[in-house]
């Protein structure tokens, strides 16, 4: 099923492909997905100059990577559900401009939070809640921006790492933490933005575990960074104006706002991310 679900071909050929080794690692926490690893080959016709990978959309997405003389990968692309490389040159390999790199990973950034990021949605919806006046969003935004920045960059570059199964259970905390503050308080706090800064610090731990699985080419690491970044930005921003647009237009200026809108939705979105810290530290299966 697995080989029916992949694609290479060569000039428009298909390729037949046969598996040459498996890898699989041993069974563990079953809550988590393990590494396999599946080695591929094919034989390319005569004189071919091209080759294109898909992937079954049943399969979900995918990430193909292709290497240079060195080893290392001159060339990365996320693939949506069945989508098709470009082009590959047999010989040669493929290099990208980039400007191109940074096109795309916007793209990948944006689509991370909206709307494959729920967690992330939740917790930006959270800080909208407390006070939908522009001045005190801003600084909490500009706070988790600037902190989930960092430890993505430092992420990436191999300076720290904490691995998934500690990284995913704090976000759904920090969401909780930032929920239950919406239900005590009814003000910006001086020390909100300093706890927003610490919890953007694990949510671009968060961030940096989605762009390692995608990979950044060594080439073009700086460009694909800044353009992640982009879209995860984009991607809040289209939050806040959704949230805006729903209830802060219309509704911000009554004097029920808080007892309305603020207290029930910070109450779900706690809720929702209790749920979420039980599943992902295995309290619940």
């Amino acid at each position: 099923r697995f080989l029916n679900g992949l694609t290479l071909s060569a000039d428009g050929a298909p390729v037949p492909l046969a598996v040459e080794s498996v890898d699989l690692d041993p069974v563990g926490d079953i809550d988590f997905a393990r590494l396999s690893r599946l080695t591929l080959s094919g034989q390319l016709p005569p004189n071919a100059q091209n080759v294109v990978f898909s992937f079954d959309p049943a399969f979900g997405p995918s990430v193909i990577r292709v290497p240079d003389a060195q080893g290392e990968y001159s060339y990365s692309a996320y693939l949506e559900n069945g989508g098709s490389s470009e082009p590959i040159p047999v010989e040669g390999g493929l290099t990208v401009s980039a400007g191109r790199i940074f096109v795309d990973y916007i793209g990948i950034g944006f689509t991370h939070i909206v709307p494959k990021g729920l967690d992330h949605i939740l917790f930006v919806a959270g800080l909208f809640l407390l006070s939908p006046r522009l001045k005190p969003l801003l600084i909490q935004i500009t706070s988790f921006t600037v902190a989930h920045s960092v430890t993505l960059a430092l992420a990436m570059l191999g300076v720290i790492s904490v691995p998934a199964s500690i990284v995913e259970p704090l976000i759904a905390a920090s969401i909780v933490f930032i929920a239950v503050e919406n239900l005590m308080t009814s003000r910006l706090s001086p020390w909100r933005p300093f706890v927003v800064f610490g919890f953007g610090l694990l949510h671009g731990l968060g961030f940096a575990g989605v762009l390692a699985e995608i990979g950044l080419s060594p080439a073009h690491f700086v460009s694909g960074l800044i353009g992640f970044n982009v879209g995860v930005e984009g991607g809040q921003l289209a939050v806040v104006a959704a949230c805006y647009a729903l209830f802060g237009a219309w509704f911000s200026d009554k004097r029920w706002y808080r007892a309305r809108v603020t207290m029930p939705m910070s109450l779900a979105i706690a809720a929702v991310a209790v749920w979420w810290f039980a599943q992902r530290t295995g309290m619940i299966a």
